[in-house]
């Protein structure tokens, strides 16, 4: 996934139409949308093809599962217009490999730690080990929360320089800029956005904060 700006839009708004209108005004601000189940079980797996007409689509599905069952997902993903795949680290070594395996050129991000409160009560005891795992298993970068900044750093670190995309800036009460600065690569940002009177307008003053740092 290239970077232009820094910036991916985490588009959880679950009217298709509302959606696809929100992505194509963003458009010149974002690298990236990221689409989770909300939008896909209101719009159907089709609206990854039409968002990826527009932009590069990471399919943020928290992929938690037996080797052969996160195969099938990141198959049927890719072969929609996806171009990166979010699965959780925490399913060990196997499934990780089965998920890098069937992304083919696609690209895997592992996620260590979540940017909400409970994320720091069990997985980011872990994250470390997890992010040298996933960069074992070809991963191609790994999620960590813009609302603890100083995760970002340890987890790139002991990832080995792995990507890092960042959720949790804006409504969350993390900061865009400050993400960037702690070594992610892209930042992710949603609500605040989407649900903005002037989602473009938003999308530009983001990527206006951030671009600079990059």
């Amino acid at each position: 996934m290239r970077r232009r700006t820094g910036l991916i839009l985490a588009l959880d708004e679950t009217d298709p139409e509302r959606a696809i209108g929100i992505a194509e005004g963003a458009s010149p601000f974002i690298d990236a949308v990221k689409v989770n189940w909300p939008l896909v079980l209101s719009a159907g797996p089709e609206v990854i093809t039409r968002l990826s007409e527009i932009s590069e689509v990471v399919c943020d599905f928290k992929v938690a599962d037996i080797p052969n069952t996160a195969r099938l997902i990141v198959e049927g993903a890719v072969s929609r217009g996806a171009s990166a795949v979010i699965v959780h680290a925490f399913t060990g070594r196997d499934s990780l490999e089965a998920a890098v395996a069937a992304a083919g050129a696609a690209e895997i991000y592992a996620v260590t730690e979540m940017s909400h409160p409970g994320g720091a009560e069990f997985t980011a005891l872990h994250a470390e080990e997890m992010a040298e795992m996933g960069a074992e298993c070809g991963v191609a970068g790994f999620i960590a929360p813009a609302t603890r900044p100083e995760r970002i750093a340890m987890i790139k670190k002991a990832s080995g320089g792995g990507k890092i995309l960042s959720p949790g800036a804006g409504e969350q009460g993390g900061s865009a800029s400050a993400a960037i600065m702690a070594g992610a690569d892209h930042v992710i940002v949603g609500r605040s956005i989407y649900k903005a009177a002037d989602p473009r307008a938003a999308a530009e003053r983001i990527c206006g904060e951030i671009r600079p740092l990059l």
